[in-house]
């Protein structure tokens, strides 16, 4: 592989993760809760996510799921239920409006959050189609390797976490602001929408 191959792909990866989607809201809901910690588990699980989808669509796994009806159909009617989830999650919150202190990473409320963002992706088949569908533009068959198509799939992931580290910085900087209740409130509700929104959108795609 090239290095002008592989400039013309960073130029497309980068445009689809700036793409807001179901992991980005998952990551605000988690930072607005549990501060940038919380954010950074849930990212984590983002990444790991990314990384056994890229690595299924690298080794052929993805093609086997994404040409398999009822697997595939199982994936997406998973990532609907668990989007609609969190978007009610989120929902709730705001109808609450009961923020106390940020509630941490620790102990169990750590692996949820790192789970939250795991099974938002893992779940979520648009991200395997989307490397099914991009990946071989950028790779023949006569000269690549597997290792080249291991490279292209992991930098969606590694560039995907980058930009949802920069969200985070973000959110932290304003972290005094968004602490406040009404603004709390706002934010969940905008998020439980977003996710609700993503659920249906997934839900409606052939």
């Amino acid at each position: 592989m090239t290095w002008s191959v592989y400039g013309s792909y960073l130029a497309v990866v980068v445009l689809v993760v700036l793409a807001p989607g179901p992991d980005t809201m998952v990551v605000l809901k988690n930072s607005l809760a549990g501060g940038f910690r919380g954010g950074l588990v849930a990212s984590s699980g983002i990444l790991i996510g990314n990384l056994l989808q890229g690595s299924a669509a690298a080794l052929g796994l993805g093609a086997v799921i994404a040409h398999s009806q009822p697997l595939f159909l199982t994936l997406k009617w998973l990532g609907v239920a668990y989007l609609c989830y969190l978007g009610v999650q989120a929902l709730r919150g705001a109808w609450k409006g009961d923020y106390q202190a940020l509630d941490g990473t620790s102990g169990a409320r750590g692996f949820r959050r790192f789970r939250e963002g795991f099974l938002s992706n893992i779940t979520n088949p648009k991200v395997l189609i989307l490397y099914l569908s991009v990946l071989p533009q950028f790779l023949d068959p006569a000269v690549t390797t597997t290792w080249d198509a291991l490279l292209l799939a992991y930098t969606v992931g590694v560039l995907g976490f980058a930009w949802l580290m920069v969200l985070l910085f973000f959110v932290h900087r304003v972290r005094v602001w968004l602490r406040r209740r009404r603004v709390r409130r706002t934010l969940d509700a905008v998020t439980g929408g977003a996710l609700l929104g993503f659920g249906a959108l997934l839900a409606t795609e052939a």
